[in-house]
C-alpha cells in the first residue's frame, strides 16, 4: 500500500480478523509496522491470517476468542500485554447478523447480534482502555457500516446494533478524551466479502446496489483499510468520536 503510516512497534488487536474486512486491516497494521494479536472464534482462519503475516516479515498471533465470553475477553487483553508489553490499537471489526426479515428473527438471535456487535465492544474496549490509560494513551477503531445510518430490509436488528455501535462510540470518545484514548468508527458501505455474500451474490441485487453506488461497484476489503490507518496516525490525533464512512458515495446518493 502507498498509504500506510509509520506504526513501528504498536501494539493491535483486531476482532475477527481471520477473513474479510478484518484480515485485511490486520495485513494492513501489519504492513505499516504494527504487532498485531488476531482474534477470532475459528482458530484455522486466525492462525493462517498470523501465518501469513509471519511469513512475509511481519509479527503476528493468533488468540482463539469468544467475544460474548466475558472470560475470554479478559484472556485475550492478558495474552496481548504478556506477548507484546502493551496495546496501543484495538480495532473492533468482529460482528455477527442473521438475514432475515424481523418478523422471523428468533429472541436469540437478536441477543447474539447485540451480544457480538456492541456489548463486546463495550467489555473489549474497556479492557483495552484501562491498559491503554497507563501506558499514556491508545486508540479505537469500531468497524460500523452505512447501515448505521438508514434503515433497510432482512437485517433490521444489524443496523440497529450498529447505529448502537455508532453512539457507544461517540461515548467512550468522549469519557476518554481526557486519557489520549482516539476512539472513531468507520462504516464500510456494500463490501464484497464472505459475511455479506448472501446480499450480493444474487447478480440482480448486485447490479441494483451497484446503480446506487456513485462510484460505480461494490468496495473490495482493501478499500476500508486506508480509513482505519489513518485513524491510528499522528495524521488523526485530534480526532476523536466521528465516523468515516467509505461508501462510494452511497450515503451522499441516498
Amino acid at each position: 500500500m502507498d498509504y500506510l503510516p509509520d506504526l513501528t512497534d504498536k501494539v493491535a488487536i483486531v476482532t475477527g480478523g481471520g477473513k474479510g474486512i478484518g484480515r485485511a486491516i490486520a495485513f494492513g497494521l501489519a504492513e505499516a509496522g504494527c504487532k498485531v494479536i488476531i482474534a477470532a472464534r475459528t482458530e484455522s482462519e486466525i492462525q493462517t491470517a498470523a501465518d501469513d503475516i509471519t511469513s512475509r516479515g511481519g509479527q503476528a498471533m493468533a488468540k482463539v476468542t469468544d467475544l460474548t465470553r466475558n472470560e475470554d475477553i479478559q484472556e485475550l487483553v492478558e495474552t496481548a500485554v504478556t506477548a507484546f508489553g502493551r496495546i496501543d490499537i484495538l480495532i473492533n471489526n468482529a460482528a455477527r447478523s442473521f438475514f432475515r426479515p424481523l418478523l422471523d428473527l428468533r429472541e436469540d438471535g437478536f441477543d447474539k447480534i447485540f451480544d457480538t456487535n456492541v456489548k463486546a465492544v463495550f467489555l473489549l474496549g474497556r479492557a483495552c482502555a484501562k491498559v491503554m490509560m497507563k501506558q499514556g494513551g491508545g486508540r479505537i477503531v469500531n468497524i460500523t457500516t452505512v447501515g448505521a445510518e438508514r434503515g433497510g430490509i432482512m437485517m433490521g436488528a444489524y443496523h440497529a446494533s450498529k447505529a448502537a455501535l455508532k453512539m457507544l462510540t461517540m461515548c467512550m470518545a468522549c469519557e476518554w478524551a481526557s486519557l489520549n484514548i482516539l476512539v472513531n468508527a468507520v462504516g464500510p458501505g456494500m463490501t464484497r466479502t464472505h459475511f455479506s455474500e448472501p446480499i450480493w451474490a444474487n447478480p440482480e441485487i448486485e447490479r441494483q446496489l451497484v446503480a446506487r453506488i456513485p462510484q460505480g461497484r461494490l468496495a473490495e476489503t482493501d478499500d476500508i483499510v486506508g480509513s482505519v490507518l489513518f485513524l491510528c496516525s499522528d495524521a488523526a490525533k485530534f480526532i476523536t468520536g466521528q465516523s468515516i464512512y467509505v461508501d462510494g458515495g452511497t450515503l451522499a446518493n441516498t
